[in-house]
């Protein structure tokens, strides 16, 4: 029998560590299992969501803004006799579980972080999303992180889950939007259900 020797050991004792500093880096431990769902009508989580829009427009507060329009091509516009077209907006806005807006909007447990942008020239303009949900409390802590496309027309849409961290590592699932609230293009509120049916427990 081949005895190892004192760099195969240091090698292998690195692995070993390597594997256990992975656990701790998405916030679970070893005893957590993979929970896949094999039927549809029952996820492995769900959560119910309201996502919290306040679009700077230059006549209200930088204060109470949570997303602002950082691409607008003006020209394109211009020629195609449309408004939205091409506009991209980034947004860092509050997610709670009621439909009232919480008391800081800067201090929310949970927070949608990401961006929109308009990607039809009829109207109503369809939007394309990519955000993460940021939980920061003692209920959850990681991130998920959703992205598809918005189809406003429709009265509910649905985008992909396709991943996360922390209390959410490698989730994947759907989450549905449907519009609860809006205000011209000053405000909007969005209903945003979510169900896992990949999770880690």
């Amino acid at each position: 029998m081949a005895t190892w020797s004192k760099a195969s050991l240091i090698v292998a004792a690195i692995f070993l560590i390597s594997l256990s500093s992975a656990s701790v880096a998405h916030g679970g431990s070893r005893s957590r299992r993979f929970v896949r769902s094999d039927d549809y009508d029952e996820p492995c989580m769900k959560m119910r969501l309201y996502f919290h829009d306040i679009l700077y427009d230059y006549s209200n507060s930088t204060s109470n803004s949570t997303s602002a329009v950082v691409a607008s091509p003006a020209a394109l516009l211009k020629a195609m006799n449309t408004s939205i077209f091409g506009t991209m907006a980034v947004f860092n806005g509050p997610m709670t579980e009621g439909r009232a807006l919480p008391p800081s909007l800067e201090e929310a447990a949970v927070r949608a972080q990401g961006l929109y942008f308009y990607d039809k020239k009829q109207t109503p303009a369809d939007a394309w999303f990519a955000f993460s949900v940021v939980f920061n409390s003692t209920a959850h802590r990681g991130t998920l992180n959703l992205m598809g496309e918005d189809f406003i027309s429709e009265k509910t849409r649905d985008i992909s889950v396709v991943g996360g961290t922390g209390d959410f590592f490698m989730s994947r699932g759907v989450a549905t939007l449907q519009g609860d609230a809006i205000e011209g293009f000053k405000y909007f509120r969005l209903q945003v259900d979510i169900k896992l049916y990949e999770c880690y427990v």
